[in-house]
């Protein structure tokens, strides 16, 4: 018998200047069952270049819970990446 590992989806939310420099709010992408958020990450980063010095400044959620790079995704699970904000008192 003869088993085939399906790959999983996810749906990538980009925020703020992100979305801004990718020209998109929202991609679907296609992993390796077992892939990370780092993965995922680097994905984007593949399909969408201008994002990559932005991407290691980057926090990320599951689902709406924030996650680590090394957090194993799950088919049709939800990954935010947030951009750090900065700003201060004028």
């Amino acid at each position: 018998m003869k088993f085939e590992i399906m790959p999983i989806t996810v749906t990538v939310k980009l925020f703020a200047v992100l979305r801004e420099k990718a020209g998109a709010s929202e991609e679907r992408i296609e992993l390796p069952a077992g892939a990370t958020v780092g993965a995922a990450a680097a994905e984007i980063g593949r399909r969408f270049p201008s994002l990559n010095g932005l991407i290691s400044k980057t926090s990320f959620a599951v689902n709406r819970e924030y996650a680590k790079t090394d957090r194993i995704l799950a088919d049709g699970d939800e990954l935010a990446l947030i951009p750090a904000v900065s700003g201060g008192i004028w």
